[in-house]
């Protein structure tokens, strides 16, 4: 339970934040500085800011989910992603040529390179899949607070009984709220900046408790105690796992790639780089937070499961489990198991620096899920539209009641949505409606000069159509599925009943968006080529030759030698170059593992001499010492180079004269 202490680290905690973005509000006076900060961001702020934005509650409570379920056997399989992350690192794919064509939105890019007709579309489609997948995010995070700090379903209020459900969200989503109004995205920016530095020291120190309050005895009896065929230690005894196996990890890896820069839920991170370099860096230093960051998804949800089920903490644990059983359905006793017992298990001071991390996680979320999708309904739905471009201080008014207008819709629909599928595949589904044929759109605009409107049409159709069937089959009442099988409804509904029923039994939320990508690949190609090859300008929409608007001329060379043609090109220079190397070995020497590992571990079973659990949790044991040694050692380094970065956004800011004319649209 809190204590003074901990609410008084909480407190501190949110009005530090509210004054470093209010700090920011004489500067996001433009439509560039609300949209894009301005230009204006260094390498490491949109490091940890941009990573902070993608690490919510809600990412927090998937990746608990997962780690609950299948342990240390999700980084085996991870490393599948070696190649996919290896090659974003080297060469700044996608990102590199967006920041390039200097679009502040994606649909302007797409304006840009197909037509008008296909933005509004675009952007109509990123809009609502947006919306509709941030819908859930104030209801998962309401409740993780209201279950990790034991409050009751309601509370008493100038004499009147309020439901602490909906009061939890609106007080949630008011600071968000606040925090975009003040500043755009500088304040956005600067804000998840300090609260990715607050979250990773925090989760530094969780990680530590963890593995000293939970001797490794302990936690390996509690993995063993798993039938065979769910394994959390062995990454080939995972037959029985049916959402996170192996093809959720094939399917993530693929993703990675095929989807980068495609989600706009972060869009103004996309075009807040001071230039494409430091953009491409950001980029490169990404995967440092995430093979990091992580670990904490496993280690909190193991050490949850060792209080459960360990007959060390029998007695302590039994209200618990009666709480946890108390939830109506299987998916929210998974979503509440873990915030549940981190209010009982961490101690005062611990528990509230955590309990600020999560409110942290939260906002940062929060605020740049607003600050996107109200951006993309403005500049990409409204704007198109008008004849006249309009005022800066109209425009900025139009954006920010489009934010109000994005938390009034997630409020009411998280009030109304019970969870009946892990947030995992939720999340998965309603993100494709968009990412599924906006991959293909953007991948073929930004590397191809035969990719045309046509193709970008038929794959955005595509990708929308099956995925929206995904949404609504898997997330129909079980009792209405029952009843249509029944065939009470007739023959039609009960055709339908069946083929949802089958779906939800075959198929997982990843799995059908997969389909859906690839699906919108060939709608892409097919559609491109329909009508013979055509050639697009792409030096011109890449502002590069003739059309420079910035740098070096000499960077439009054609790329001589091996290392310049994957990307190492002549921008990488001493530290870059140091540090490029420094974050490609790890990832190349994981895939390398995995590579060999992986056929050497099937071989070994083959010979009837497979690896032990113990041998896996000595393994376990010794990684999880070296990814915390070294996420120590990046946390310093991020917070240093961030602190650099955040004090020459703010000397550059002093001396900015924002470009009226820099506003999105398309002249």
């Amino acid at each position: 339970m809190m204590h003074a202490f901990d609410w008084v680290i909480v407190a501190g905690f949110l009005v530090a934040l509210a004054l470093s973005a209010w700090s920011m509000r004489r500067h996001a006076n433009s439509v560039s500085g609300f949209l894009s900060a301005n230009r204006l961001a260094g390498r490491y702020l949109l490091t940890v800011s941009y990573n902070m934005a993608q690490v919510g509650v809600i990412t927090l409570v998937w990746y608990f989910q997962l780690g609950y379920d299948v342990g240390f056997t999700q980084y085996w399989w991870g490393y599948v992603e070696g190649p996919s992350l290896i090659l974003l690192a080297v060469t700044g794919w996608v990102i590199y040529r967006f920041r390039e064509t200097r679009a502040m939105t994606l649909a302007q890019f797409f304006e840009i390179r197909y037509s008008k007709r296909f933005r509004v579309f675009s952007g109509i489609v990123a809009f609502v899949s947006g919306i509709l997948n941030y819908a859930i995010f104030p209801g998962v995070t309401a409740r993780f607070f209201i279950a990790m700090l034991g409050l009751p379903d309601q509370f008493a209020f100038m004499g009147a009984a309020v439901p602490t459900f909906p009061a939890m969200m609106v007080a949630l989503l008011s600071f968000a709220v606040f925090m975009v109004f003040a500043g755009g995205m500088l304040a956005v920016l600067v804000t998840d900046f300090f609260q990715g530095v607050f979250c990773f020291c925090t989760f530094v120190a969780v990680c530590y408790w963890v593995l000293l309050r939970f001797p490794w005895p302990e936690l390996h009896e509690t993995m063993a105690m798993l039938p065979a065929g769910k394994s959390m230690l062995n990454p080939l005894g995972l037959q029985d796992e049916q959402n996170f196996n192996v093809a959720y990890w094939l399917i993530s890896a693929f993703t990675l790639f095929y989807a980068c820069r495609a989600w706009q839920g972060d869009q103004g991170y996309n075009s807040a780089a001071r230039d494409a370099h430091e953009a491409r860096m950001g980029q490169l230093l990404n995967g440092w937070r995430y093979r990091t960051l992580m670990l904490v998804t496993v280690l909190i949800p193991l050490a949850v499961r060792a209080f459960l089920t360990h007959p060390e903490h029998a007695a302590a644990a039994a209200p618990l489990k009666e709480l946890i059983a108390s939830q109506p359905t299987e998916a929210l006793q998974a979503e509440m198991r873990v915030p549940l017992a981190l209010g009982v298990m961490l101690p005062t001071g611990l528990l509230g620096l955590v309990v600020a991390a999560m409110l942290g996680a939260a906002i940062s979320t929060d605020e740049a899920y607003l600050h996107s999708w109200a951006s993309i309904f403005v500049q990409d739905v409204v704007l198109p539209f008008r004849k006249k471009p309009m005022s800066p201080r109209g425009q900025l008014l139009l954006l920010k009641a489009s934010v109000l207008g994005v938390a009034i819709f997630a409020f009411f629909f998280s009030l109304y949505w019970k969870p009946g599928i892990y947030i995992a595949m939720f999340a998965a589904m309603s993100a494709s409606i968009f990412v599924a044929g906006g991959g293909a759109a953007i991948i073929g605009g930004l590397y191809t000069r035969w990719g045309t409107t046509r193709g970008a049409w038929a794959a955005m159709l595509t990708g929308m159509t099956l995925c929206v069937i995904g949404v609504v089959v898997t997330n129909i009442p079980q009792a209405w599925v029952d009843g249509m099988v029944a065939g009470d409804a007739g023959a039609a509904m009960a055709a339908f009943g069946g083929f949802s029923a089958w779906v939800r039994t075959n198929l997982t939320g990843q799995v059908i968006s997969f389909i859906a990508m690839m699906a919108s690949c060939a709608a892409y190609v097919v559609g491109s080529l329909a009508t013979g090859v055509q050639r697009f300008e792409l030096d011109r929409l890449l502002h590069r030759g003739k059309w420079r608007v910035e740098g070096d001329a000499a960077l439009d060379e054609a790329p001589q030698g091996f290392w310049a043609k994957i990307g190492f090109d002549s921008q990488y220079k001493g530290w870059d170059k140091f540090v490029a190397w420094i974050t490609l070995i790890w990832p190349l020497f994981f895939t390398l593992l995995f590579c060999v590992g992986t056929p050497w571990l099937l071989w070994r079973r083959a010979q009837g001499n497979e690896v032990t659990d113990a041998q896996w949790s000595a393994w376990w044991q010794a990684w999880s010492w070296f990814i915390l040694a070294s996420s120590t050692v990046v946390m310093v380094w991020f917070t240093v180079g961030g602190i650099r970065d955040y004090l020459r956004l703010r000397r550059d800011l002093r001396n900015f004269r924002a470009d009226a004319a820099d506003d999105g649209t398309v002249r």
